[in-house]
């Protein structure tokens, strides 16, 4: 299985979106720093996944959450997760 993930930065406005076969291992390299291109923006929260049966699926959707429309979808979905956890709801 492969899948669509996306992260939201706890300390800035900044969402990574990416692709991989393992969400959590994939979601904890972001946190330890692991990764070049994220690693500035630490710590994360896991806003958005997505399964699917092959890596071409998969990629497709990537390349869409990457686009103008799929980046405000997970804007939308950051908003209203903060909105959860400013009411002491979320871990942040």
């Amino acid at each position: 299985m492969y899948y669509v993930y996306a992260i939201a930065s706890l300390r800035r406005d900044y969402i990574y979106v990416g692709l991989t076969d393992h969400v959590i291992r994939r979601f904890t390299q972001h946190n330890r720093g692991y990764e070049p291109t994220t690693c500035h923006y630490t710590p994360y929260v896991l806003i958005y996944s997505e399964e699917f049966s092959t890596r071409v699926l998969a990629r497709a959707r990537e390349k869409q959450m990457k686009r103008a429309w799929g980046k405000q979808k997970l804007r939308k979905i950051r908003g209203a997760f903060k909105a959860w956890s400013s009411e002491g709801l979320g871990p942040v």
